[in-house]
C-alpha cells in the first residue's frame, strides 16, 4: 500500500519538516534532525567504545545530539533572515513613470523600462491609446494585463 502526500500529513509524517515554512526553518526540519542523528549515533559509539552501557551512552548521544543541532538550527534561521525578495508585483507598476526603450508601433508592442525601489524593471508595453510612442519617450504605468503593461504618454 502505497501512502500518497494526503495520508502522510494525516498520519503527521508531513507534519513534523517545516523548512519551507514562512517563519523559516524549525527545530524539526531535515538538516536540523540529520545533525541530531548524526552526532547522537556517533558520540553514542565513541561512548559505547570507552565502556559505557547502553543508557548512559545513549544520553551522552542525546546530549551531544541536542548541542550540536541546536546552532545548526539558529545558523538555518540566520540564514532564512538574511534572504531578500527581488519579485515585483503588479501593483507597484501601476502609476510608475517610466521610459520607452524600444518604441511602441500603432497597435503593437515595445518595451518599458521604469524603476521600482532599487531595482530596474523592465517590461513588454502596449500604448493605451493605440498610438506611436517613440524611443524614449516618458510614459505612466496605467494597467498591467499578465506579463503586459498598459502605457500612456506622461
Amino acid at each position: 500500500m502505497a501512502l500518497d502526500g494526503e495520508r502522510l500529513v494525516a498520519a503527521g509524517v508531513g507534519a513534523l519538516d517545516h523548512d519551507l515554512d514562512h517563519g523559516g526553518p524549525g527545530f524539526f526540519s531535515t538538516r536540523v534532525i540529520s545533525v541530531f542523528i548524526t552526532a547522537f549515533g556517533g558520540f553514542g559509539a565513541i561512548a559505547t567504545h570507552y565502556g559505557f552501557g547502553t543508557l548512559p551512552a545513549s544520553l551522552i548521544g542525546a546530549l551531544s545530539g541536542v548541542v550540536l543541532a541546536t546552532p545548526i538550527y539558529y545558523f538555518a534561521r540566520f540564514l532564512y533572515g538574511q534572504q531578500a525578495s527581488s519579485d515585483s508585483r503588479a501593483q507597484d507598476l501601476v502609476g510608475q513613470v517610466g521610459r520607452v526603450v524600444i518604441a511602441l508601433p500603432v497597435g503593437g508592442v515595445g518595451q518599458v523600462r521604469c524603476k521600482i525601489g532599487e531595482e530596474l524593471v523592465d517590461k513588454i508595453a502596449r500604448s493605451a491609446d493605440m498610438t506611436v510612442i517613440a524611443e524614449n519617450t516618458p510614459v505612466v504605468i496605467e494597467e498591467v494585463v499578465g506579463e503586459t503593461v498598459v502605457v500612456r504618454r506622461r
